[in-house]
């Protein structure tokens, strides 16, 4: 369940280039202080998760830069919650004005098991100091799981095409890890908020324990100034998991759903 959550609710990022090189993003941000976004994860016609993310009001500054305090809140639900209990944080301190991260927090509890990481990145050094060593990055963009979900509602889409891709390094664990994302192109959905004209990804996945070898794995984002992701859907070994957005406040913009 925390691997489908990981993969599920921060491998939320979009737009096109290729490897290691500077991916560029607005001068502005998509979203602001007061966002919160909640999503249910299913498994087949069963609701096993829900998570809340939020934009939060911050006062803490990294060497001299105001930032934007992001945090995820997931859980287990329904009969899911019986068996295996999970209530997990995730916190990142990014950058406002070029959304890179700060500071990565984990507070883990699944069950009987307790964890808690932390990650400090130094994007001019390339690096990730966390409480399990220093890791080295190819890039000065590297992020963790929550920030790069945020970097990504940033990202310039100017002139994007269908198949092209990008290349994202983003921090987990104990090692960095390229992540490449496809853009499909455009398409109407259906959603608890009304029908969303959307922008369709998807992100590469390695096949194992959880996913087969022909999984695949697509996400659907608003394509408005919100950028906000409404659906994922990938097949795993038994079955299909699909995230579904709940509810959606405090936004930049007005939602603006189709008619």
């Amino acid at each position: 369940m925390k691997k489908i959550l990981f993969i599920t609710f921060v491998i939320l990022t979009f737009n096109a280039s290729i490897n290691a090189q500077t991916l560029s993003y607005l001068k502005y941000s998509t979203f602001k202080p007061g966002e919160t976004l909640k999503y249910k994860l299913k498994y087949g016609i069963f609701t096993a998760a829900e998570a809340t993310i939020k934009v939060l009001d911050t006062d803490v500054k990294f060497d001299g830069n105001p930032t934007y305090h992001l945090s995820v809140d997931g859980s287990t639900s329904g009969s899911f919650d019986i068996f295996y209990k999970v209530r997990n944080r995730y916190d990142s301190y990014i950058d406002e004005k070029n959304f890179t991260p700060y500071l990565y927090t984990e507070n883990i509890r699944e069950d009987g098991y307790r964890r808690n990481d932390k990650a400090r990145f130094y994007q001019e050094e390339q690096k990730v100091v966390s409480n399990k060593g220093t890791f080295k990055s190819p890039v000065e963009q590297t992020f963790d799981l929550v920030s790069a979900y945020y970097f990504a509602r940033n990202l310039d889409l100017t002139g994007i095409k269908p198949g092209e891709k990008l290349t994202l390094n983003y921090f987990l664990n104990d090692e960095i890890i390229p992540l490449t994302i496809e853009y499909i192109g455009k398409e109407t959905i259906k959603t608890d908020l009304g029908q969303i004209r959307c922008l369709k990804f998807s992100p590469s996945i390695k096949p194992g324990r959880i996913f087969r070898k022909d999984s695949k794995l697509y996400l659907w984002i608003t394509d408005d100034g919100n950028r906000i992701p409404v659906k994922a859907q990938v097949e795993v070994l038994i079955g299909s998991v699909t995230m579904e957005i709940k509810s959606a406040e405090g936004l930049s913009q007005p939602l603006q759903p189709n008619r």
